[in-house]
């Protein structure tokens, strides 16, 4: 990163946070899938198991990017890697990521799975680049409430 360009990164604060976040997310582009799990009070039932996997990125006091981490015991997972348009390419996804794969480790996680939109092509680029390797699976879900 630029030595101008300084962000810093910490623990997601939800009072602080939430609808900065919230919004990043809103306007991240079509990567970032919003759904009834980003709700308020579903991001808080979140923090009750893992909040230090929940990180943001700010200068000057903005939050400017985000990734949301998850560990079960035995896999990580990785959602809503975002950084606010105007300070893209600048090494702050890579932060990002360094800092909550280095949280994930720390936990004893070994390996973690993130999800791609099969359009998203420099997401794929992006994470590619990181190390991650495309894995040939169908991804299931269910809607259970």
């Amino acid at each position: 990163m630029s030595q101008s360009f300084q962000p810093s990164i910490r623990t997601f604060e939800f009072e602080r946070d939430y609808s900065a976040v919230r919004s990043l997310w809103q306007h991240s582009g079509p990567g970032i899938q919003l759904s009834s799990s980003d709700e308020a009070q579903e991001i808080q039932k979140k923090l009750e198991r893992d909040p230090d996997l929940f990180l943001v990125a700010e200068v000057g006091g903005h939050v400017v990017g985000t990734v949301l981490g998850g560990f079960d015991g035995r896999r990580g997972i990785v959602y809503h890697l975002a950084v606010a348009p105007r300070v893209r390419r600048r090494g702050l996804g890579r932060a990002l990521m360094e800092a909550v794969e280095a949280r994930l480790l720390a936990k004893g996680c070994l390996k973690y799975y993130l999800l791609v939109t099969k359009d998203n092509a420099d997401a794929l680029a992006f994470y590619e680049d990181f190390g991650c390797d495309l894995m040939a699976l169908h991804v299931l879900g269910k809607r259970i409430g």
